[in-house]
């Protein structure tokens, strides 16, 4: 019988071990983890997951500092916003909410972030570390999503060394540093993307499978290996007709459907990774508290 990961229920238990971890902090430090969440513009998707994640932060404690700039803020506003933040001593976590309006580079601004305060993971100096650190360093601020995914792997209770990982999509955000977590498993990594040739036949060959590419069902039954461990980052709106009503849905990147049938674990998508996406990020807001207190 196929495994469902459910990432909710993994997402809540994380939750709940840093909400007593920051109780515990509090007591020690009589302070908590702040974070900043930093929103330009009024995307709805953006809205919908700045709201999720201030309001999971507040639920375990931790102090958020809402910031919320108009589309027509200037590059400028928003760097020295971020330069205010960097000196702010309650601040521990900066997210800059994505994707942030054009004529706003987002290599700029999230090179502004201070490291040691980057929630998502994502300055340069933090994805350097994610490459070149031990193992078991837990003092490191990873990539959100990544990290989530190789949490709900680690439930399944397998030995991961050795074992032929393929990650379908090389984003900054998801695919790369999906690949450098693997690899401190020792897994076999291979990463394909829209120039790769046989990409099904690369993929049949894997036995964990991780799909992050953004195209809806991209991923069928016939490119998954029998038993294999299928994870779905895939979050797409896609619009479907019912009782002869066009109304839309979220699905992933995998078709879940087919390919849960032959799979030995697979994420759905709601209720898989999305959820340990925010609880990773308070886990790095946590930890930046941590780094401040013993510097």
């Amino acid at each position: 019988m196929t495994n469902i990961i459910n990432g909710k229920k993994i997402a809540e238990d994380l939750r709940n071990n840093l909400k007593n971890e920051i109780l515990k902090l509090k007591n020690e430090f009589g302070s908590v983890p702040g974070l900043a969440v930093v929103q330009v513009g009024n995307v709805a998707a953006s809205s919908v997951y700045v709201k999720a994640k201030t309001k999971s932060a507040s639920e375990v404690g931790i102090k958020v500092f809402d910031h919320h700039l108009d589309d027509k803020a200037s590059q400028n506003d928003l760097l020295t916003l971020i330069g205010d933040l960097n000196n702010n001593e309650s601040v521990n976590g900066i997210l800059v909410q994505l994707p942030l309006p054009k004529h706003i580079s987002e290599q700029i601004v999230l090179d502004s972030i201070n490291p040691n305060k980057d929630a998502d993971g994502f300055h340069p100096l933090n994805v350097g570390k994610l490459s070149i650190a031990s193992h078991n360093d837990e003092n490191l601020l990873i990539p959100c999503t990544p990290y989530g995914c190789l949490l709900m792997l680690k439930t399944l209770n397998i030995e991961l060394s050795g074992k032929k990982a393929v990650v379908v999509g090389r984003s900054n955000i998801v695919g790369k540093p999906m690949s450098q977590l693997l690899l401190k498993e020792s897994c076999t990594v291979t990463i394909v993307h829209s120039k790769t040739k046989s990409i099904e036949k690369i993929c049949k060959e894997a036995d964990i499978l991780i799909a992050a590419v953004g195209r809806p069902k991209m991923i069928k039954a016939d490119w998954v290996k029998n038993g294999a461990i299928v994870i779905d980052v895939g979050i797409n709106r896609v619009e479907i007709s019912e009782n002869g009503e066009i109304k839309t849905k979220l699905v992933g990147d995998v078709d879940f459907s087919e390919v849960e049938k032959n799979s030995f674990a697979i994420s759905p998508v709601p209720g898989g990774v999305g959820p340990m996406t925010i609880a990773c990020l308070l886990r790095n807001t946590t930890i930046a508290f941590k780094n401040s207190k013993n510097q």
